[in-house]
């Protein structure tokens, strides 16, 4: 006999992720937001949606707070001179690698489009996830 409660339970779907998504980076002290910009003319809720390329700094992904990353050579250098003290200092993110995974079945411009699973790397090592994916009705596998 089959358990129904499981069936009805789907774990194997994701959120996509739209403009104004909550970002939180592992060496940011700050969150920030995903900016979309409407060049693909695909839209959720009125908001445009994302897809890997929407990576680029200061553009799509803004600075988040303060940087603790001994990568960094402007925390590195205030560390230094901070007598080995870890000294924080402002976020300019450095992302030049598209998020990954993506969605495998949806596109939006040709790309594969965003969802709330995906990561991008920031050079300086840290990790950039999605926190929120900025709506909460469309799902994506």
């Amino acid at each position: 006999m089959r358990d129904w409660r499981k069936i009805l339970v789907r774990n194997d779907m994701a959120m996509l992720v739209v403009m104004g998504a909550t970002l939180r980076c592992s060496f940011g002290n700050a969150p920030s937001n995903l900016i979309v910009l409407p060049v693909n003319k695909v839209m959720v809720g009125n908001m445009p949606v994302a897809n890997i390329m929407d990576n680029k700094p200061m553009v799509n992904i803004l600075p988040f707070g303060m940087c603790s990353s001994m990568s960094n050579p402007t925390v590195a250098a205030a560390t230094a001179a901070a007598m080995g003290v870890l000294t924080p200092m402002p976020c300019i993110p450095l992302t030049t690698a598209p998020w990954s995974p993506g969605s495998a079945t949806v596109t939006c411009g040709n790309m594969p489009a965003l969802n709330n699973t995906s990561k991008c790397m920031c050079n300086w090592g840290g990790s950039i996830e999605i926190t929120h994916p900025g709506q909460q009705n469309v799902e994506t596998p």
